[in-house]
């Protein structure tokens, strides 16, 4: 009795196994299922997508062919017009001897010469009512020194504002506003001042102040120029200058990458590459989008240059003389062709202490701001009309 219960517990036993591993076998067979499923279902919709292509590219192939043969008979009407066109002339040529030598008499150059001239004045005027140029040098006002012996001061250019802008040194990012230039001078070094900070230091002088904005050179991997409005305290807009192998403007201030200037006109960028490493190149840039309007190479050297300005799209570099203590314009470029270096008057600065880190135009005063060793000077400009050379 006692041997039968064990069998039949052992037979329970081995139909529980029994049961269980079916039970697994369907699972795996329904999982199996379902991933068959799932595939054909796919291959289904990969079957349909590229017939769907293929339908594309027949499609698209026939109508290059379409196009081919457009283009081919285009191509043969083209040369059909040529031969009737070389035909005609040589049908002309035959009809018509050739033009006998003409000795061109020295005063009908000269007066061709005069009316392009004429024409290119006539051109000037018309696109622009800015004609003046530099004539000499006034005077020279020294209203003190402050901060080291690099940097640049100037005021907003676009209006008769009355506050002064201090950038010291060539690698900072605190600008030092005044009120006037009453309180700059009577400031004990910078302790009168409202210090703007700016998001990034600047390199160089090359700064401006227009119609409430700073454009400044921020030079990392690339040299940047940023626009940074001084009400919101906030940067408006920043382009990267489309500089390739740069080398520094000017031989005598080798910090300054890219010098910006404020004209009449504009915004203004000079600069120097390694393509055209002996001279200065000049940019017209646009205030509001920092795009780059038109660009020129000018005949301008580097070399002993210290600093430049734009008047009236003509652009002015100061060089370092021979004689201790001078500098004078003996280089300028006008974009517009009203005058060459031949036609202009030379234009020395008096007498200063070191050498000219930057050279502000502010076209509302018709004055130079001058950073020279540490020392803030005033040029006062006596211009005359382009026209009247």
């Amino acid at each position: 009795m006692r041997g039968l219960v064990v069998l039949v517990t052992l037979a329970c036993f081995a139909t529980a196994q029994h049961q269980a591993l079916i039970d697994y076998l369907e699972r795996r067979l329904l999982a199996i299922e379902d991933r068959i499923s799932l595939w054909h279902e796919q291959t289904t919709r990969y079957a349909s997508e590229l017939r769907e292509l293929k339908q594309q590219m027949v499609s698209q192939l026939e109508n290059l062919d379409k196009e081919k043969e457009t283009l081919r008979i285009n191509l043969d009407g083209v040369g059909t017009r040529v031969d009737r066109v070389e035909r005609e002339l040589d049908y002309l040529e035959t009809q018509n001897g050739a033009q006998p030598c003409v000795d061109v008499d020295d005063k009908l150059i000269e007066q061709q010469v005069t009316l392009v001239k004429e024409k290119q004045k006539a051109k000037y005027l018309k696109l622009s009512d800015c004609s003046d140029m530099i004539s000499s040098i006034k005077a020279m006002k020294i209203l003190k020194r402050v901060g080291g012996q690099k940097g640049m001061w100037t005021k907003d250019t676009s209006r008769a504002s009355g506050k002064v802008y201090i950038f010291n040194g060539t690698d900072e990012d605190t600008i030092h506003e005044f009120a006037t230039v009453h309180d700059f001078t009577r400031s004990p070094g910078m302790s009168l001042s409202n210090n703007l900070k700016l998001p990034s230091a600047w390199t160089g002088t090359g700064h401006v102040v227009y119609k409430n904005n700073v454009y400044y050179i921020n030079q990392g991997e690339e040299i940047t120029v940023v626009k940074y409005d001084m009400r919101n305290n906030s940067v408006m807009d920043s382009a990267v200058f489309p500089l390739q192998d740069h080398v520094p403007v000017y031989g005598l201030t080798p910090e300054t990458v890219l010098d910006l200037a404020v004209d009449e006109e504009g915004l203004w960028a000079i600069y120097a590459t390694r393509e055209n490493e002996r001279h200065i190149s000049l940019a017209k840039m646009d205030t509001n989008s920092l795009d780059i309007e038109q660009m020129w190479d000018t005949n301008c050297p580097r070399e002993n240059a210290e600093a430049a300005f734009v008047i009236c799209g003509t652009l002015y570099v100061a060089y370092n003389t021979k004689q201790p203590g001078r500098s004078r314009v003996q280089c300028l470029f006008d974009v517009n062709g009203m005058v060459t270096n031949e036609e202009a008057p030379l234009v020395y600065f008096p007498k200063r202490y070191g050498s000219h880190s930057s050279l502000k135009y502010n076209p509302q005063e018709q004055l130079l701001y001058a950073w020279d060793d540490g020392y803030q000077i005033l040029y006062k400009l006596i211009m005359k009309k382009k026209l009247d050379i």
